[in-house]
């Protein structure tokens, strides 16, 4: 089994481009919209995913994982820990390669059931920290 940080190193470098970030709306107060503004800022596609289906950073929502009629890589779910499970298992179904839950967002039995689907998983962890630790672009700050 891979650490942690061969995990997070391959989300972010090996996993793909194509993000679904669950929980992404228009509110700039949010986390969301600025964990989302860094993935565009490192080359990664974000694809709102919210009930509202806003356009957000110029990219069309989704009321659902569901609803996305493309391939999704990776889906980054800011949604409170007693529905990541619900969130986890959507991302599994839509054939999604991997789930990131955002610090605080912790459900083991979902981990363990992405894990058992054969995605790789991360929890209670942000991209946007992550990402400049491996790919430190001065230009991009």
């Amino acid at each position: 089994m891979r650490s942690e940080t061969e995990t997070i190193r391959d989300i972010l470098t090996a996993r793909g481009d194509t993000w679904a970030v669950v929980g992404l709306s228009s509110n700039r107060s949010r986390a969301a919209y600025g964990v989302a503004a860094v993935l565009q800022r490192y080359g990664k596609r974000i694809v709102p995913v919210h009930p509202k289906a806003e356009t957000v950073h110029g990219e069309q929502g989704y009321a659902t994982l569901a609803d996305i009629p493309f391939p999704i890589d990776v889906v980054d779910v800011f949604v409170n820990s007693e529905h990541a499970g619900q969130v986890a298992d959507e991302a599994v179904a839509v054939g999604a390669k991997a789930v990131w839950f955002q610090l605080g967002v912790i459900d083991e039995a979902a981990y363990a059931r992405t894990h058992g689907a054969g995605l790789d998983m991360v929890m209670d962890r942000c991209p946007a920290i992550e990402i400049p630790l491996l790919d430190p672009r001065p230009d991009l700050g």
